[in-house]
């Protein structure tokens, strides 16, 4: 992990199953921003604190850990293309739940079932990803996440203008569904050459080195970092602009640009150099646009300052996935199990812990927690290579 190349020669081939596979994290990545996009709505709509707002995360994340606790165990019994499809299946039941529902139980019972299926099609779907593509499967996971987070600006930017429609930001909530049942009729067949694994009974027992769980606690504050964004970000814009909800959730739609060129060109750059050296990079830029973001008063400071966070953090969850998978001694499917625990912890703690210190403290205070996190980051990684 602390050498800055890799080899030079690396390629990434885009064959139908790659595509198969980046066209399902866009089919996710609807459901996650769309979601994350209409949670300051849903909190106003229903009357929650910021706090109990914020559960809705928390909802995601357990499940996301539900998903990570039983993915091997579904992999080994059903294989990688039916749990995949499966789970995308099942957050679209999620999502259903939510789009229809006006109560809290409904919302965080439709937040949790979505975050967990969604999670168990997103881990098997970027272990069989970064497998397909050997050395360059970190690249692979970053094109991927790149085309998912593309979606992810129509998914919210498609929120905001529904929001304001007579047709309500409810119907936003229908479009990972029909993008789901779209892609399953089109490329239903498509599927990735079979891949030898080792039966989960016979994986060795033996336990993950120590760089590994550094790796787990980097992807963790790599993931609060997203999601606070994600969660708390349109909020926080909308304090310091005077803009309403729906409106600052276009904020997120510059982000997600970010976001988009930041993931292709990370997938570059990770042909060339080791996952810690771009992820370091990756923290560093998203540190740049936290400050700019945090200290700006007016709407295109604030549009500039979330574009450059997204810019960072575009590369943060792809690259730090990575280092996990390399780091399992050959066990992609436990590792991405083990890593949606680590993420979900991540996704459900962050926004979280932001909320409840935005009701104590203000949102513009309790966003401080950003830097923290990224600073958490910053020294596993740089702790993990000064042993190498």
């Amino acid at each position: 992990m602390g050498s800055t190349r890799t080899v030079q020669s690396t390629r990434l081939t885009r064959d139908r199953p790659t595509w198969l596979i980046y066209l399902q994290l866009a089919t996710f990545a609807t459901y996650l921003y769309g979601l994350s996009a209409a949670l300051p709505t849903l909190r106003a709509e229903l009357g929650l604190s910021q706090a109990v707002a914020g559960l809705h995360g928390t909802a995601m994340a357990a499940g996301g850990i539900a998903g990570g606790l039983i993915l091997s165990a579904l992999t080994a019994r059903f294989g990688r293309r039916v749990t995949v499809w499966a789970g995308l299946a099942g957050m679209d039941a999620g999502i259903l739940i939510v789009a229809l529902g006006h109560s809290l139980p409904l919302t965080l019972l439709g937040y949790t079932l979505a975050g967990g299926c969604s999670s168990i099609a997103l881990y098997a779907a970027m272990a069989v990803l970064n497998d397909h593509h050997g050395p360059a499967g970190a690249a692979a996971l970053s094109e991927a996440n790149a085309v998912g987070v593309t979606a992810g600006i129509a998914a919210s930017y498609a929120f905001s203008l529904l929001a304001d429609s007579a047709l309500g930001w409810r119907s936003a909530l229908y479009i990972p569904v029909i993008a789901t049942t779209l892609l399953a009729l089109t490329m239903g067949r498509v599927w990735v050459p079979p891949i030898v694994l080792q039966p989960a009974a016979d994986v060795p027992r033996a336990r993950y080195g120590w760089r590994f769980h550094i790796a787990g606690a980097v992807l963790l504050c790599c993931v609060a970092v997203e999601f606070s964004f994600n969660l708390w970000g349109a909020e926080l814009f909308a304090q310091q602009t005077g803009l309403t909800a729906a409106a600052a959730a276009k904020g997120l739609t510059a982000m997600l640009a970010g976001m988009a060129a930041g993931r292709f060109g990370g997938a570059r750059l990770a042909l060339r150099f080791a996952s810690s050296t771009v992820l370091l990079g990756g923290l560093t830029v998203a540190l740049a646009g936290w400050a700019l973001f945090w200290t700006s008063g007016s709407q295109p400071m604030g549009y500039a300052g979330l574009a450059l966070s997204g810019l960072g953090i575009s590369v943060l969850f792809p690259l730090a996935l990575a280092r996990i998978i390399d780091s399992s001694n050959g066990r992609p499917d436990q590792a991405s199990a083990t890593a949606s625990i680590w993420a979900s912890v991540g996704a459900g703690s962050g926004p979280f812990v932001l909320g409840a210190l935005g009701d104590g403290f203000g949102t513009h205070t309790a966003f401080l927690l950003a830097p923290a996190l990224i600073g958490l980051a910053i020294g596993g990684i740089l702790s993990s290579r000064s042993r190498s």
